[in-house]
């Protein structure tokens, strides 16, 4: 027979000191990714008032798909200190408009935030004059004819290089 007895496991202090680091290791790795990810994939969009933003949600989707369902679209351009949009239809001919505005805003801040009202240049296109900082915006462009808008058209671009 075998008179020797196994060892038993003993909790010391040093297991403990273990498990805790273990236990806040994990809670603090998962912070910090969650707190990397929410500064780097949070667009920055904010409302004044979120109660009256959702009671004009459903119109507003109501009027994208309308502006939609009507085939109008348009391209930006913002190089060398100029601004260009434009419109075109779905056979690629030109829209024209009374009024067409650009509104420029950082994703976070709104320092450098500006609107522009661009003249129109002939042929569905029209322009501004106004350098644009390097980096990202969110570009808001509205076009009407009749006081009734034709096209909104929002997006987010990025400006490479310097200001012209």
């Amino acid at each position: 027979m075998n008179t020797r007895q196994a060892k038993e496991f003993v909790f010391t202090g040093w297991h403990m000191l273990g498990v805790i680091c273990l236990f806040f290791g994990t809670i603090i790795s998962v912070n910090f990714y969650m707190a990397y990810q929410a500064v780097h994939s949070w667009s920055g969009l904010v409302v004044e008032n979120t109660y009256v933003a959702s009671q004009q949600f459903n119109g507003k989707v109501a009027e994208a798909k309308a502006l939609n369902a009507s085939g109008i679209s348009g391209t930006l351009t913002a190089t060398d200190g100029l601004i260009r949009y434009v419109i075109v239809d779905e056979a690629g001919q030109p829209v024209f408009a009374d009024k067409v505005t650009a509104s420029f805003k950082r994703p976070v801040g709104d320092h450098q935030d500006f609107e522009v009202m661009l003249n129109d240049a002939g042929k569905g296109s029209y322009e501004a004059v106004h350098a644009v900082a390097p980096g990202h915006w969110i570009a808001d462009v509205s076009a009407f004819r009749d006081g009734r808008r034709i096209l909104h058209h929002a997006r987010r671009i990025a400006v490479l290089g310097e200001v012209q």
